[in-house]
């Protein structure tokens, strides 16, 4: 959509990527759909520096910004953030949340219920202003991993939107509808990979934008049946939630998004039914044994962060992995009522605020020393000096996969503030989703906390 002046300021810019005239790649062709038919596929958000919209991102990203809503919906119903829908009775957050969903709904093919795994050009744009990207744009070949994705969103989408059937009259009831019929297209078709090279190999043209291939799919099985377990109360979901539940975890990822389920299940389970409890209780015992190991050995002395214990923390997105840390560690609080996990939270936000071993803020706009080179497009293309403010870059990176010079190599510092850096310096949904989590609940239980 056009960013008119009054909302976005400076970075006011015209609006890029109608995508009302989308084309069926040849991958994702079918009696009912050849390949070339045009779609309409409108709305959503762009990714990370490209302009393409990735069904996979979009599930973590979707399920962290309503998961927040969930958990503190008082705090959101207050926060008024200066967006073209403020004031329609409906809180901001989901007003926002839902300009994404709407082109999610877009995504799936109702014939099937299988969802497509992204809108995108062919390649990726050139470092231009979105409306000065013209170029075809595709949906791509159905699969597994979108497919289970879109079914947890939509289910979830269907709970929160619920309670806001006046403004949204019959949403809630057709993303219930849109999660049912992608969970069983999943069950039909549990094991499809979305393999761009081997896509490659056999349609035209070839797709060389973001890939988010995964070959796993228990996690999203795991994901999608909680969050319709916890719509439905309909025990076909528990099921596959009890062959999961005492699983080895790990921090949510764009491909690994266990715990988005397991939150959900913790934060609703008063309303859950009575055969759930054992589940709940190992997943709670879970939970709590995670950040019990996260915080056991004070974190990171250097500087004062609970972040950055190991090397391994420091991949491609390092600061999601501080953000979603402190998710863990703040979830870890809200089922335990014990504050041990709040100051170690509160560090890792500390840390991409600035208070790490590069000397930068991490987040745009913010701090005296921030990032000022964001490899995201319009930040680059728009002529204006200052990037667009809010966003969270990804953060040291040792793999230094963009070959970009760094100044330092070493793990902490590998780090550069040039847009040529997609490895250490791009921003991402999936890495603002869990930064947008962690500000805005440390506020929320400040505010409680002072109450109380």
């Amino acid at each position: 959509m056009p960013l008119e002046k009054r909302y976005a300021g400076d970075w006011a810019r015209k609006e890029g990527h109608p995508d009302t005239t989308v084309f069926i790649h040849p991958s994702a062709a079918s009696l009912k759909h050849l390949a070339n038919t045009i779609i309409s596929s409108p709305g959503g958000w762009y990714d990370a520096g490209d302009y393409n919209k990735y069904i996979v991102n979009s599930g973590i990203t979707m399920g962290t910004m309503m998961s927040a809503y969930e958990d503190f919906p008082g705090y959101f119903n207050n926060l008024t953030t200066n967006i073209p829908e403020t004031g329609n009775a409906v809180p901001d957050v989901l007003n926002e949340v839902l300009y994404n969903l709407r082109w999610m709904l877009t995504m799936q093919d109702k014939e099937d219920g299988g969802v497509y795994h992204k809108c995108t050009n062919a390649s990726f744009d050139a470092m231009v202003m979105p409306e000065a990207a013209t170029a075809a744009r595709y949906v791509v070949q159905k699969g597994t991993a979108a497919t289970l994705d879109f079914a947890a969103v939509t289910a979830q989408a269907s709970r929160v939107y619920k309670k806001f059937a006046k403004q949204f009259p019959g949403l809630a009831d057709s993303c219930l509808v849109a999660s049912k019929l992608a969970w069983q297209w999943a069950v039909k078709n549990p094991a499809v990979i979305y393999d761009q090279n081997e896509m490659n190999k056999k349609y035209l043209p070839p797709v060389v934008t973001g890939a988010y291939d995964d070959k796993n799919f228990k996690d999203e099985f795991f994901w999608a049946a909680a969050e319709l377990f916890t719509t439905t109360k309909e025990n076909i979901y528990l099921e596959q939630i009890e062959k999961r539940a005492i699983g080895e975890m790990t921090l949510p990822t764009w491909n690994n998004v266990d715990l988005p389920g397991c939150y959900t299940l913790l934060r609703l389970q008063s309303q859950l039914p009575i055969v759930a409890k054992n589940v709940i209780v190992a997943i709670s015992k879970k939970v709590k044994d995670m950040a019990d190991a996260m915080i056991a050995n004070g974190g990171n002395k250097a500087f004062a962060a609970n972040f950055g214990q190991s090397k391994k923390d420091f991949v491609w997105g390092s600061n999601a992995v501080a953000m979603n840390e402190s998710i863990l560690l703040l979830t870890a609080y809200l089922i335990s009522n014990n504050k041990k996990y709040l100051l170690p939270a509160l560090s890792n936000l500390n840390y991409v605020l600035g208070q790490n071993a590069t000397g930068y803020c991490f987040v745009t706009g913010f701090g005296s020393n921030p990032s000022m080179h964001p490899h995201h497009r319009p930040s680059i293309a728009d002529n204006i000096i200052a990037p667009i403010p809010g966003l969270l870059v990804g953060g040291p990176n040792p793999g230094m996969q963009d070959k970009c010079f760094y100044a330092s190599t070493e793990t902490e510092t590998a780090y550069t503030d040039d847009d040529c850096s997609y490895a250490s310096n791009e921003i991402a949904i999936n890495w603002n989703a869990p930064l947008f989590y962690v500000v805005n609940v440390i506020e929320a239980l400040q505010l409680q906390l002072k109450i109380k």
